[in-house]
């Protein structure tokens, strides 16, 4: 089978199987049978609850949008009901993930966060007809736009970090939710994620490279974008030199991006070139940016206008997003999605920063990258922590949820914290009863595993009357951040009380489905001593230097074109 490549994009993997259920990642488009495509093999689910519910969900903004577009009840539940149709849902999670969902800060608010996919997918003729590619519109899509919207839990900033397409990461183990095909974990570039079990799979594979609980994904293809922009209304943009992204001589494809010097507004297929633009900008990095600059523009555009506000606007943009968004499943109501982008909306624009995930070039591949250690690591600590990456807010801000613990546990086990930042207060027992396996987690993304941290740290435990503490005999496994985890709520006391006796912070004592007792995991920040160290925190503001942070009130910023694409 030949390669899947898109208008604009370089070398792509080679993907020899087929799609199988991933057909609807491709929400705009018309997929066989008449349904949008949308991540169809991802579990589309519709109706099922009583009217009266139904009803009862349209009391939101200005009473209804039902009132707010037709005027009448009747007729706004028929339409509500009809936006709720146009939905597309899958999985939330298709892949082996262990990252744990963020506990609630001191005044019971959680961060939030939202992972956004773009997909190539060419499952429909529309896409096939923006992204070119007809003969490979059975092969699995690929993830080549991946970012990570963090909403602080107080509401009053946001962050986005893309992660480049051609990032080598490892991908776990999926299962495909519609096929049941199983995928095992690999190594290779993060795009590939999407096309190995669906959206659930990529937020997968962003979990266990961050350490970040996600959430909630959304995905949106070729022709989704162009009716997503063409709803807006049109974005502005800005480059510095006449660009023309075409092919030339020993350099195949290009978007087809064609504009003047100076500022312009985009719409429909030009913004998709303008998102889809790598070799008139010179870089996958420099694309990421682009992409940042579009956002930023097209967030102050929404606000300037108004548009929930605006009936009509609201209306169209409605129409639009529910054709062209997948979603999963835990928001898949259009009163859901209403609600999250009400929360959104109430961030200043002065409050959003834009970023990319540092990089490295890949030794084994330099058309790949790497994570780029600790300058990638502090910028996931500051989206686990909450930690704000302005320096605008008020000096309180940048705690974040760091003094009211991490982790709350997986999933559907997220609510069993006792509602503050800490595990619930039990009775530890005596410390010679308390019986606690130590592992080696220290091995991370970049460095190999210290030998004998298991066994170091369980010794230390046992001096300390631990007498019931052992390492564990098996491999060692990765962790970023050192963990002491407890099986249920009773242990929660002796769990602390581990943690206590070698100076880890409580917030690293979390609840978790996957031990049958008190297991302490030595991870990469603990690669020596017997003491826990004390962590530099980053505050408020610092990113690294290589993050190419954007702030969303940045109106000046124009994209410079690589000389071979002036004209």
């Amino acid at each position: 089978m030949t390669q899947s490549r898109a208008r604009g994009d370089g070398p792509r993997p080679d993907t020899a199987r087929r799609a199988r259920g991933t057909r609807g990642t491709a929400p705009g488009g018309t997929a066989p049978g008449g349904d949008a495509p949308g991540a169809s093999g991802h579990g589309r689910r519709r109706g099922g609850r009583r009217a009266g519910r139904r009803h009862r969900a349209l009391r939101w903004s200005a009473s209804t949008l039902a009132v707010l577009i037709l005027g009448t009840a009747g007729a706004g539940y028929l339409y509500y009901e009809h936006l709720n149709g146009n939905i597309n849902k899958g999985e939330r999670s298709s892949g082996d993930s262990k990252a744990h969902r963020t506990e609630p800060n001191a005044a019971g608010q959680r961060p939030l966060n939202i992972l956004l996919i773009g997909s190539d997918s060419r499952a429909s003729d529309a896409n096939v007809s923006l992204g070119g590619g007809r003969n490979h519109r059975d092969n699995p899509p690929l993830g080549d736009v991946q970012m990570l919207v963090h909403l602080s839990a107080d509401r009053k900033s946001a962050a986005v970090v893309s992660i480049p397409r051609d990032t080598r990461v490892d991908i776990p183990e999926c299962t495909d939710p519609d096929s049941g095909e199983k995928y095992p974990a690999t190594n290779t570039i993060i795009n590939e994620s999407l096309g190995r079990g669906g959206a659930g799979c990529t937020l997968a594979t962003w979990e266990n490279l961050t350490g970040v609980y996600i959430d909630h994904w959304m995905t949106i293809d070729f022709a989704g974008v162009v009716s997503m922009a063409d709803a807006v209304g049109g974005v502005e943009v800005c480059v510095n030199q006449n660009v023309w992204d075409r092919p030339l001589p020993g350099v195949p494809g290009g978007s087809g991006l064609k504009m003047e010097a100076g500022r312009k507004k985009v719409r429909g297929e030009q913004a998709l070139q303008w998102l889809r633009t790598r070799h008139a900008w010179g870089s996958d990095l420099l694309r990421a940016r682009a992409q940042h600059m579009y956002m930023n523009s097209m967030i102050r555009t929404l606000k300037g206008r108004n548009v929930f506000t605006d009936t009509g606007r609201l209306t169209g943009l409605a129409e639009a997003a529910t054709k062209s968004l997948t979603v999963s499943e835990e928001i898949g109501t259009v009163k859901k999605l209403y609600d999250l982008g009400t929360q959104l909306r109430t961030v200043p624009t002065d409050r959003i920063t834009m970023t990319t995930m540092p990089t490295v070039q890949d030794d084994r591949d330099r058309n790949h990258l790497l994570p780029a250690g600790d300058d990638a690591e502090k910028v996931w600590a500051m989206i686990r922590d909450d930690v704000s990456f302005d320096d605008k807010g008020a000096k309180s801000d940048d705690k974040g949820v760091r003094n009211g613990g991490e982790d709350a546990g997986a999933g559907e086990d997220a609510g069993k914290d006792s509602g503050g930042g800490e595990p619930a207060e039990d009775a530890a027992a005596p410390d010679s009863e308390i019986g606690v396996t130590v592992l080696n987690a220290t091995r991370s993304r970049t460095l190999g595993p210290v030998t004998g941290r298991a066994g170091a740290v369980a010794r230390a435990l046992v001096e300390k009357g631990f007498g019931k503490a052992a390492k564990d005999p098996s491999a060692s496994s990765a962790e970023e951040r050192t963990a002491v985890r407890y099986p249920s709520a009773g242990t929660a006391g002796d769990a602390l009380r581990v943690a206590e006796a070698l100076g880890i912070p409580a917030s690293a004592v979390r609840e978790s489905a996957d031990v049958s007792g008190i297991t302490l995991a030595v991870g990469a920040d603990w690669r020596s001593g017997t003491s826990y160290p004390e962590q530099d925190e980053p505050g408020a503001g610092d990113l690294p230097d290589n993050s190419d942070a954007i702030n969303g009130s940045d109106t000046g910023t124009c994209m410079n074109v690589y000389e071979p694409y002036r004209w």
